[in-house]
């Protein structure tokens, strides 16, 4: 005789997954036309038809649990060929919005950085923590700020001199680990949540998951995902491949620069301003440029794709991608040109943008990064997509 579950539904759920972007989720009447139009599910239990059963009945654990929906990148196929315009790619992009939320702790955080409302405090709230701090210096007498910075001895500007960079340090690495800290105690419960789900499920056959051939798992998924592969197989939107590489691989040339000149500076004692000809400057510059053409390039496609559906936490990212990028090159540009006050006032700009990246990147948008990588190498190690003979 059948095991029988009693359900019960999670109407909050069903309403915050409406509020995402998913409030076309009623329209579903499961004819499956969603799983067989998507070019990337695979062939034992494909998505999205399942998940979209599942937020219909507002089955909150089994959804933010899911490795699937962190599988689809979004295509748009399915919602494209829905017959009754349910939008299956909206609500598994509300889904993935609602599991960041889940796991990402304190949860009043994530809220707060997915609120509209909380925007004007979170806007600011960068400048009280660089004031606070400097305040605290102040006291014990060190001075970290020079409203009337001196130019180098070559007679240029320099962000340091106004801007004490350590203070920068000293408020970044700590942000920095905060993040990573983060990141660990939400990817614990969620590896063993998305395996205990496979379970369940069946998608799996593996009692325990072993850390060695998970790790190697991570390493066949990354270039997969730095080749944008997936991206490759879509119909819909894979004009969004080329932007989206270039925000990536721009992101990673710049923390790259960052560690360089870090050392540059702690290690090696050299102070900047370094020169332009410099190799690790001219790929700063390179990959500020295409940071902000492709986040250009998102923000055009996103606004002009009347289909599908976009929201705060959307614009939230492009907003903190272009303003990084824009800040970055004119806060360059403003120095070497010398105009000071211009230069200062861009370049703390910057470091409000710098902040809210470090700060907030696990609640954001931007940590599917982090969950997706993890979720694509749990597919592969649970060997789901490798044919039986």
């Amino acid at each position: 005789m059948a095991e029988k579950f009693l359900i019960q539904p999670d109407l909050e759920f069903i309403k915050d997954i409406r509020a995402l972007g998913g409030e076309s989720l009623k329209k579903c009447f499961q004819c499956a036309t969603c799983s067989v139009a998507c070019p990337i599910a695979p062939d034992n239990k494909p998505f999205p038809r399942k998940e979209m059963i599942a937020a219909s009945w507002g089955l909150k654990d089994k959804l933010v649990s899911s490795t699937d929906i962190w599988l689809c990148h979004n295509c748009g196929d399915c919602s494209s060929q829905c017959p009754r315009g349910a939008s299956p790619g909206d609500v598994m992009a509300a889904l993935r919005g609602k599991a960041i939320e889940h796991y990402a702790v304190p949860q009043s955080v994530a809220k707060a950085v997915n609120d509209t409302k909380m925007l004007p405090f979170l806007a600011i709230l960068p400048a009280i923590v660089f004031l606070a701090v400097g305040l605290g210096l102040k006291v014990f007498g060190i001075h970290w700020l020079n409203f009337s910075p001196e130019l180098t001895a070559e007679g240029q500007i320099a962000h340091g001199n106004f801007f004490a960079h350590w203070l920068v340090d000293l408020i970044f690495i700590p942000l920095s680990i905060w993040a990573v800290a983060i990141f660990a105690l939400a990817l614990k419960r969620f590896i063993a949540d998305i395996h205990k789900n496979a379970l369940a499920d069946g998608t799996t056959t593996k009692e325990k998951i072993e850390i060695k051939p998970f790790l190697m798992s991570i390493g066949r998924v990354i270039p997969n995902i730095l080749k944008h592969k997936k991206f490759s197989q879509c119909g819909e939107n894979n004009n969004r491949a080329t932007p989206h590489m270039m925000v990536l691989f721009s992101f990673i040339a710049l923390a790259f620069v960052t560690g360089f000149f870090f050392i540059y500076l702690y290690g090696l004692g050299i102070h900047g301003p370094y020169s332009q000809l410099n190799p690790v400057k001219i790929l700063a510059n390179i990959a500020g440029i295409a940071l902000i053409i492709g986040g250009v390039m998102l923000f055009k496609q996103r606004y002009e794709k009347v289909g599908e559906i976009s929201t705060y936490k959307d614009w939230y990212l492009l907003g903190i991608v272009i303003g990084l990028g824009v800040t970055g090159m004119l806060a360059q540009f403003t120095r070497l040109a010398g105009f000071e006050f211009l230069t200062y006032l861009i370049y703390f700009i910057h470091l409000m943008f710098v902040f809210h990246l470090f700060a907030f990147l696990p609640f954001s948008k931007l940590a599917h990064l982090v969950y997706r990588t993890v979720a694509m190498a749990y597919n592969d190690y649970s060997e789901r997509d490798v044919k039986k003979i």
